[in-house]
């Protein structure tokens, strides 16, 4: 994968093994790295730097550190990679809710790094691609049923057939040079204006 000009953020309170994920970038070219090394205004911190990919080592974490570093990667739209050193069940299964491309348990060593790092950012535009793809399934299963309910509505009240009240739709649509589904959704609307839904 081609990481020219990316920016990384590690994010570890031991400079020592952060030390030892910056080791592991030293192949990529070109690349900016920010060491963080306090909790306090951490998400504000990346913010700030507006990091392309964010790298985690935790260590040893108690559960409310966990959580306190899962509350940041639900706010991070970025490939991240979490690396601890002991984990249970509980804990992976929230790192994957908190949005965490790559839960590494006992796996901190500097020639593990790219490939993690590989790992972490196909993982993400994978499941951004999913999400991509969700978003807009939805959107036109919701775009189907308001042309549905428009439909209805031109039936009963124009006492018309289906394919006529479809065609009333899209006969407006082409005229006024608008989607089907915004003619549909403005008819729901008149219809709801008027007390009538």
């Amino acid at each position: 994968m081609q990481y020219d000009g990316v920016k990384i953020a590690i994010i570890d309170e031991s400079s020592v093994r952060a030390s030892i994920i910056e080791d592991g970038l030293a192949e990529l070219d070109n690349r900016e790295v920010f060491i963080l090394t306090q909790r306090e205004g951490l998400l504000a911190r990346i913010e700030e730097i507006g990091p392309d990919i964010v790298l985690m080592d935790l260590g040893n974490p108690s559960r409310d550190v966990l959580e306190e570093y899962f509350a940041v990667s639900r706010a991070l739209a970025r490939p991240i990679a979490m690396f601890v050193d002991e984990s249970d069940d509980d804990a992976i299964t929230a790192s994957i809710d908190a949005g965490v491309s790559a839960y590494v348990v006992d796996g901190l060593s500097s020639n593990r790094i790219r490939p993690l790092l590989d790992l972490a950012v196909k993982r993400f535009n994978a499941f951004a691609r999913l999400q991509s793809d969700l978003d807009e399934a939805k959107g036109k299963l919701a775009e189907r049923e308001t042309i549905d309910r428009a439909k209805r509505i031109l039936m009963h009240s124009r006492k018309l057939t289906e394919p006529a009240a479809y065609a009333e739709l899209r006969r407006k649509a082409m005229s006024s040079n608008k989607r089907i589904a915004e003619i549909a959704e403005a008819v729901v609307t008149a219809h709801e204006l008027m007390g009538e839904g």
